[in-house]
C-alpha cells in the first residue's frame, strides 16, 4: 500500500493506493473515528460493492443513500435527495458521508457534504481510474447547471482517499479509457518524464497490469497533491489542472452532458489546445504530433461527435469559470510538461481551432 498526504496544514489528509483496500475495516476506523456514516454511491457500483463495504462498516452506525447513474444525475435534485436521507436519520454535524463511486459520486457527495449543517466530514472512495487520479483528490465538489458544468459548487476537502486498484478490473475499457486523459494531462502540465513514461508503457496501462497501473496512479495523485498543495483553491497555479477542460466541458454541454464521458471530452480538449498552441507558434507539429498519438493510443476520440458539428462551441466556451471580466482564460502548451495560463491569445486563432475540429470527419 502506497500513502501519499496532501499537505494543506490543518487540512491534511492521506490518500491511500493499493490492492482489496475497499473492505479495509482499519481504513475505515482510522479515517472515520466513531461518526455516523452514511455511504452514498450509484446503481451501478452499489450493485458491485455497496454489499462488501456495509460489511467493513459493520461497527459503526452506518446508512446508504443510492443514486441512479450517470452525469445526467449530478443536480441539486440529487444533492436534496441524499439531505433529506441524512435528516430522516437525524444526522448530526459529526456525522460523515461516504462517497463510494467515480466522479459524479464523488463531487455530488463532496457538496453535500460541504453544505450540510455548515459542513460535515467526507470521505473519497474512489472506483474509476479517472477518479482515484483526479476528482476524488482536491476538495473541488460541485454540481452541474443546465447552462454549464459544476457551476454550482465548493471547495471542501475530504478527510482522506481510499484508491483500490483491484476495482479497476471490473471498469469497463470505455470507463477506464476515460481516466486515461487525466492522466496523460499530468504529463503535459508539468512532468515530461512521465509522459515519456506513458509514451512507453500505454499499452500495459491499457490492458490494467497491476506493477505500471499502481505507478501511474501514484505519479498522478503526487503531481496533483503538488499543486493542489500550493493554490487549494485554484487563485493560480492550480489552474493548470485545467487543461483541456474549458473545451472539454463546452463539449459536455453541448452533448447535454450524454453521449461523452468526462475523460473523452478532456481528451479531445488537451488536443485542441495543443492545436491551438501549435496555431501561436509555441509548439512544433511534431509535438502535436506525439500527443494526438498518445491520446488515441489511450482509445479516446480525436474527433467531435457529429451531433457538435453545428453547435456553437465557443459560446458555450464563454460560460466557464475561468472567465476573467469577459475575457476566457485558457491553458496552452509550451512544450510537454510547461503550459501557461492566459487571456493573452488572438481570438481569431481560437475560432480557426473550433473551425478546424468541427470540420474533421473520421
Amino acid at each position: 500500500m502506497r500513502e501519499i498526504t496532501v499537505d494543506l496544514g490543518p487540512r491534511s489528509y492521506p490518500i491511500y493506493i493499493g490492492s482489496n483496500l475497499l473492505y479495509s475495516s482499519e481504513l475505515y476506523k482510522k479515517l472515520a473515528g466513531s461518526a455516523e456514516l452514511m455511504v452514498v454511491t450509484d446503481s451501478n457500483v452499489g450493485n458491485l460493492y455497496l454489499g462488501g463495504v456495509l460489511d467493513a462498516l459493520s461497527d459503526f452506525k452506518v446508512k446508504s443513500h443510492v443514486i441512479p447513474a450517470g452525469e445526467v444525475y449530478k443536480t441539486l435534485d440529487s444533492m436534496n435527495q441524499i439531505i433529506n436521507s441524512l435528516l430522516s436519520n437525524r444526522y448530526g454535524r459529526s456525522s460523515c458521508l461516504i462517497a463510494l463511486g467515480g466522479g459524479v459520486v464523488g463531487d455530488l457527495t463532496g457538496f453535500t457534504a460541504a453544505c450540510y449543517q455548515r459542513g460535515i466530514r467526507f470521505l473519497q472512495l474512489p472506483t474509476t481510474l479517472l477518479a482515484q487520479v483526479d476528482s476524488s483528490v482536491g476538495g473541488k465538489t460541485a454540481v452541474n447547471h443546465a447552462m454549464g458544468k459544476n457551476m454550482i459548487g465548493a471547495f471542501h476537502q475530504p478527510g482522506g482517499v481510499i484508491s483500490d486498484i483491484s476495482v479497476l478490473q471490473t471498469l469497463p475499457e470505455r470507463e477506464f479509457n476515460s481516466g486515461l486523459a487525466e492522466v496523460i494531462k499530468y504529463g503535459l502540465i508539468r512532468d515530461q518524464e512521465f509522459y515519456e513514461w506513458l509514451e512507453s508503457n500505454i499499452d500495459n496501462l491499457a490492458v490494467k497490469k497491476a506493477g505500471p497501473l499502481g505507478y501511474a496512479i501514484e505519479r498522478s495523485c503526487l503531481n496533483k497533491a503538488a499543486v493542489v498543495s500550493k493554490d487549494e483553491k485554484e487563485t493560480g497555479l492550480r489552474a493548470i489542472l485545467n487543461l483541456g477542460h474549458t473545451f472539454g466541458h463546452a463539449i459536455e454541454t453541448g452533448l447535454d452532458y450524454q453521449l461523452w464521458l468526462h475523460g473523452e471530452a478532456v481528451g479531445l480538449g488537451m488536443l485542441m489546445a495543443a492545436h491551438m498552441s501549435m496555431l501561436m507558434g509555441w509548439i512544433p507539429g511534431s509535438t502535436l504530433d506525439r500527443i494526438k498519438s498518445l491520446i488515441q493510443r489511450a482509445g479516446l476520440p480525436v474527433y467531435l461527435p457529429e451531433q457538435l458539428r453545428n453547435v456553437n462551441l465557443r459560446e458555450l466556451m464563454s460560460v466557464d469559470k475561468k472567465a476573467s471580466h469577459g475575457r476566457l482564460q485558457l491553458i496552452l502548451l509550451k512544450e510537454i510538461g510547461d503550459v501557461v495560463i492566459t487571456a493573452d491569445y488572438d481570438e481569431s486563432v481560437l475560432q480557426e481551432t473550433i473551425r478546424f475540429f468541427t470540420s474533421l470527419r473520421t
